[in-house]
């Protein structure tokens, strides 16, 4: 029987769904197994923005005790960074967020897209059409005027490596648990949207505590782990002066601390690439600095590619790492390790093996060889301190970074922003313990605030220092709100230096310059006397002192907001070097046909 245009549902429809049993418990619901599911998975902060079709999904989610908790984000961009930047903290943990169908899961997408690149477990949940109006042919508001109802899965399967449509009850427990347990194992973001009707629908599927999860470990093939360390070895072996560099797929592979361990071995000294900064210790005693070709670490860039031997950890070797393609390595001379493979040179190479196996396989196989860093302390000379200020100068970024460095601890963590802020907090030295982050992959500028709301959401045990410019601050600025609203007392330097620096050096133009706003102002506005806040604009070196006296004293507990004002052209000379390079990379002409 056809259904008549703009007619409410027919009775037939709720037959296709059965009611409530009898036998399920009124708190069995469909919210409520994925809060339990979520806190079992260490997710217990889930950032949300509402919409219509999610509102009974977050009454579920937040009704259920001992679950989660919903964290309101301005909105759905947001709920992405900071969902991103609390799966960061998690060390391998979950984060995520819950938004609204399509509106809100189209405008969440980008920063689900940045988790993706970054290999983090994000779980994006959308609430979802009426389950009663799949196939029924009728248009909804919040898509594009269309009855398919696919377009946001469509987009989703491309930046996800698992996607879950629960649109009825029978199998709602299995496509969840499902979806959970990819995120984990691939260590990717997923997509789960829930019909708006099933969230408060008892169903007896959930009426049992669920079974804890349990992964099956990965395993390698132990033929081919004996192979890759022995031709890995011989290669390693005979090098006069080998080196080893740690990549940002190590966090995934979860081999950091096998990589120490074989350069405790091994007695090589230990580099790590731009977007692994903080993933090894840097206080380790064969630690050399950060390895990005010329705009390395003074001295690591000569010790890595004057090697005759080198080992990558989880490398990623893209433009911006490569600094336009310019990095001076020999594939001859490089094994390269990735999670599950291992490459020794020009071949052979060698599939299932995991990078965490293999790291210590070979640490018992390698020959003591010190030349490498006996190398770099030989040329090594410390880095000197910047010229003192005059009383009254203008405030310079490099004496700006020397105060942070003296803020940071074991009880602190760093956020950079795209930008200047990459280059400058690359040369910072981390304490034992302080944590790290930046998005080096997908580089969205106001990614930052978002994952800093996130982080400091998630380990309440650190402090955040955020290093903004001003043209990402722009973004993203809102969420500086829902800082305040959940009592953070995370400390973010906004470098105001007028524009998009970054841009400027790749490729100058006018909209590389933005209206300037009153940082310190907006902040307060949105502060509004509730919560604690403290502000700051300083120019001058004395004023950034006292502004830290404030922060770091009986300001400690209130979220600090330190607007820096520098010259538009006090860049660092690292960032001048890679913006040519990269721009030269991205001008280059097309091939001839």
């Amino acid at each position: 029987m056809d259904t008549a245009i703009g007619s409410v549902p027919a009775a037939s429809d709720a037959a296709r769904h059965p009611a409530p049993s009898a036998s399920a418990p009124r708190d069995a619901t469909l919210g409520r197994h994925l809060a339990r599911r979520l806190a079992e998975v260490g997710a217990r902060d889930v950032f949300t923005v509402p919409g219509d079709f999610n509102l009974t999904l977050l009454d579920e989610l937040e009704a259920e005790p001992g679950g989660v908790r919903l964290v309101g984000c301005c909105n759905e961009l947001n709920a992405a960074y900071a969902a991103d930047g609390y799966a960061r903290a998690r060390a391998g943990g979950v984060g995520a967020c819950a938004v609204t169908f399509t509106v809100g899961g189209l405008s969440a997408i980008n920063g689900v897209a940045g988790a993706f690149s970054e290999n983090l477990p994000v779980v994006c949940i959308v609430g979802g059409p009426n389950s009663n109006d799949y196939g029924s042919n009728r248009i909804l508001h919040h898509t594009i005027g269309l009855p398919d109802f696919t377009q946001e899965l469509r987009c989703f399967q491309n930046v996800t490596c698992y996607q879950a449509v629960v649109n009825n009850l029978e199998d709602a427990h299995e496509q969840i648990d499902t979806a959970i347990s990819t995120a984990i194992k691939e260590s990717k973001p997923v997509y789960i949207s829930i019909s708006c009707n099933l969230p408060s629908i008892p169903h007896p599927t959930f009426s049992r505590h669920p079974v804890p999860f349990f992964l099956s470990p990965r395993l390698s093939n132990q033929m081919n782990l004996e192979a890759a360390v022995e031709a890995a070895a011989a290669f390693l072996n005979k090098a006069v002066k080998p080196v080893l560099v740690g990549g940002p797929k190590m966090r995934v592979s979860k081999a950091c601390e096998a990589l120490a361990e074989l350069a405790d071995a091994c007695g090589y000294p230990v580099a790590v690439m731009p977007s692994a900064k903080g993933l090894v210790p840097e206080h380790h005693s064969r630690f050399i600095g950060t390895y990005w070709g010329a705009v390395s670490t003074p001295f690591c860039a000569e010790i890595v590619e004057s090697a005759d031997a080198y080992l990558f950890a989880g490398p990623v070797f893209n433009d911006y790492s490569s600094v336009g393609y310019s990095l001076l390595l020999k594939k001859e001379k490089a094994i390269i390790v990735q999670p599950e493979r291992v490459v020794v040179g020009h071949g052979p190479a060698f599939g299932c093996v995991l990078m965490k196996d293999f790291l210590h396989a070979l640490a018992t196989r390698l020959k003591k060889n010190t030349a490498a860093y006996e190398n770099y302390r030989r040329i090594y000379v410390p880095l000197g301190e910047p010229l003192p200020s005059e009383p009254g100068e203008p405030l310079r970024v490099n004496v700006l970074f020397k105060h942070i460095q003296a803020m940071l601890s074991g009880d602190t963590a760093v956020i950079a922003e795209t930008g200047d802020s990459w280059f400058n907090c690359q040369k910072l030295k981390l304490p034992e313990g302080c944590g790290y982050e930046f998005q080096m992959q997908y580089g969205s500028i106001g990614w930052s605030v978002g994952a800093t709301l996130g982080y400091a959401q998630a380990a309440k045990d650190k402090r955040v220092i955020a290093c903004i410019g001003d043209g990402s601050f722009q973004v993203t600025a809102q969420e500086v709100s829902t800082m305040l609203r959940w009592g953070h007392n995370s400390i973010i330097f906004l470098i105001n230096n007028g524009g998009y620096t970054i841009e400027v050096e790749i490729h100058d133009g006018p909209y590389n310059v933005i209206k300037n706003w009153n940082y310190t102002g907006l902040v307060e506005a949105f502060h509004n006397g509730e919560g604690a806040c403290y502000t700051a604009k300083v120019r001058t070196e004395e004023e950034l002192t006292e502004a830290l006296e404030a922060a770091l004293g009986p300001k400690k507990d209130c979220l600090c907001f330190i607007e820096v004002i520098v010259h538009k052209d006090d860049t660092s000379k690292e960032l001048l070097e890679w913006g040519s390079r990269v721009s030269a990379a991205n001008s280059r002409p097309p091939n001839p046909q």
